[in-house]
């Protein structure tokens, strides 16, 4: 099989054809785009894409990906924090749909806080809708964040004061290995700034319980309106992008510093720091993977240059590095 041009190996080739014996063909993609998954609209083909709907599902699948040798496999939510390589990925990657793309009210405390149950593979912005219809509210500030719960409890995502770790109580997990499903707590989930255990675990996250409280919906809705603006207010919404590009330092904001060392508006090929907000690497129109890191790579540089700090990259890099 040649993907990018490129010969996949014999370990893949052989875990392809397994994986097809458990998938069915309307959800097995092979040779596929990665730039129709990614919220950058950027990069290469993948061996394959794979979409699993249930918990046996995805059980096999990863049995198979363990146990295969030379064969390379990952996790990809919606792919809105992904830059992938101009020359795509030699494995497998695998979403999740069908099952993990619910939310359901699990029930009510005597303290008055409701929890719910989202999917790994639900929107953010779907289950800040759906909370919003059901007068529970709490998680508000992500109701604009452009990724999925699984995503989301992955790096701790958060935006305006609020976090995952702050309505999160606990988190249903596979092993690596589709073996075995546990529950953690929020404390046993170690989150920490856009961080969690399942980033150093390898663990597949499957749902999270959430815990809310009941308000007036027309209250939440006017929060999340009110969000929303102020985000397309300071933010290239209308550009593909993944997000803020770099991490926040232990000193200042990255999009400060990126300001003050006169960054805004720097482009190669289509990649630009917005001049909007210059914590965010957008896709003009056509960029490459490498024209993104030539930006990454010169921001990171000049900022150090000007201010002695070392921006580290938010957006996750899959086959490329700076």
């Amino acid at each position: 099989m040649t993907v990018n041009g490129k010969h996949t190996g014999p370990g893949t080739e052989r875990l392809i054809e397994e994986i097809r014996g458990i998938i069915p063909a309307d959800r097995f993609l092979a040779d596929e785009p990665m730039s129709k998954h990614t919220s950058f609209r950027i990069g290469g083909n993948a061996a394959a894409l794979v979409i699993c709907n249930d918990e046996e599902e995805l059980s096999a699948v990863l049995g198979k990906c363990t146990a295969a040798e030379d064969a390379e496999y990952m996790m990809i939510g919606n792919g809105s924090n992904f830059l992938v390589s101009d020359d795509g990925y030699q494995g497998i990657m695998i979403r999740l749909g069908g099952s993990f793309d619910t939310v359901s009210v699990e029930g009510e405390s005597v303290d008055g806080s409701v929890t719910v149950r989202a999917g790994a593979a639900k929107l953010l912005s779907a289950v800040s809708a759906f909370l919003a219809g059901n007068g529970l509210a709490g998680m508000e500030f992500a109701s604009g964040i452009p990724g999925s719960v699984g995503g989301a409890v992955f790096m701790n995502a958060g935006a305006y004061g609020g976090e995952m770790k702050d309505i999160v109580t606990s988190v249903r997990l596979m092993k690596p290995d589709g073996s075995q499903i546990t529950e953690l707590s929020a404390e046993e989930m170690d989150f920490g700034y856009r961080h969690s255990m399942v980033e150093d675990s390898g663990m597949i996250v499957l749902s999270a319980l959430l815990r809310l409280h009941r308000d007036d919906p027309a209250e939440i809705a006017s929060r999340i309106r009110e969000l929303q603006d102020k985000r397309n207010s300071k933010q290239p919404v209308n550009f593909p992008s993944a997000g803020s590009t770099f991490k926040r330092p232990a000193q200042g904001y990255a999009a400060a510093l990126i300001d003050e060392a006169g960054l805004k508006g720097y482009r190669r090929g289509g990649a630009m720091v917005s001049e909007k907000h210059a914590g965010f690497v957008i896709n003009t129109g056509g960029a490459t993977a490498e024209d993104v890191l030539e930006v990454m790579r010169h921001v990171r540089d000049v900022v150090y240059a000007n201010s002695g700090i070392t921006l580290e990259p938010e957006v996750r890099l899959i086959g490329c590095e700076l």
